[in-house]
């Protein structure tokens, strides 16, 4: 039980298929007391009837794109906790039509929205939960390749994952004397709800089960279990990190036919 007596609060459950419901599963099974947010009404019935399945979990309403809803997530997380040791940060969104076309064409709204919910949300959430980490703890958010490479239509969110992982590093240097570390996952492309408005997800993930080494998609429960270690003792000197969980997928260079 590697989590025992340990707590935890989980951003950015959205139904059964997220990744920080993976995440969450993970880290209940070995014996975290969870708590989560429901970013608005229309997601609250499903994080729910999820929290519902763990005894002693909670949910609470948080939208991360509100400085005044976050601290208020975090003082009923406090209430209940009373201290934090983990922290999971799996946030992201683009206006749909920014994930299609070139990204030359990113107007100046979409482009601000990205990185406000994608990048900087992770530095708000981060800053109100250092109160309760009083012990040390773990950060851990989720990127994805197209922060370093291009990734066709993954547009202004690649930039918005590319400034998330340069946070990741500068909250690792800030939190590291409070021993706090701070790493990411890079994650193969997963058909969650955030990831349907990328245009050509479907086709992503069947070139990712073509190419990479591991010839099959990322699983959920992959990135669930890496989580698990980062929070965990086990990832204890690691900080700063992004760690791809993607079958390997990231070593390959250009994909050129033998034939």
């Amino acid at each position: 039980m590697l989590l025992s007596g340990k707590k935890g609060l989980i951003i950015g459950v959205a139904n059964k298929h997220s990744i920080a419901w993976a995440i969450a599963q993970s880290a209940a099974a070995q014996g975290a007391q969870l708590y989560f947010n429901y970013q608005n009404e229309r997601l609250k019935e499903n994080v729910e009837e999820l929290v519902a399945t763990m005894p002693g979990s909670k949910a609470f309403p948080c939208d991360v794109g509100d400085d005044a809803q976050i601290e208020t997530l975090m003082q009923h997380v406090g209430k209940e906790a009373g201290r934090l040791d983990f922290l999971v940060h799996s946030v992201a969104f683009a206006p749909r039509e920014e994930l299609t076309g070139q990204f030359v064409n990113t107007t100046r709204k979409g482009f601000a929205t990205a990185l406000d919910v994608s990048a900087y949300s992770l530095v708000a959430v981060t800053k109100a939960a250092l109160p309760f980490m009083t012990e040390g703890g773990s950060v851990v958010t989720l990127t994805y390749l197209g922060a370093e490479r291009v990734v066709q239509n993954y547009n202004v969110m690649g930039v918005a994952k590319a400034a998330l992982e340069a946070s990741v590093r500068y909250l690792a240097h800030d939190l590291g004397p409070k021993n706090i570390r701070v790493n990411a996952i890079s994650a193969g492309p997963i058909k969650t709800l955030a990831a349907r408005g990328v245009s050509g997800i479907s086709k992503m993930v069947d070139h990712h089960k073509e190419y990479a080494p591991l010839r099959r998609a990322t699983e959920q429960g992959e990135v669930g279990d890496t989580a698990l270690f980062l929070v965990s003792s086990l990832g204890r000197g690691i900080t700063g990190e992004v760690i791809y969980v993607d079958g390997g997928y990231h070593i390959i260079g250009s994909i050129v036919s033998a034939e």
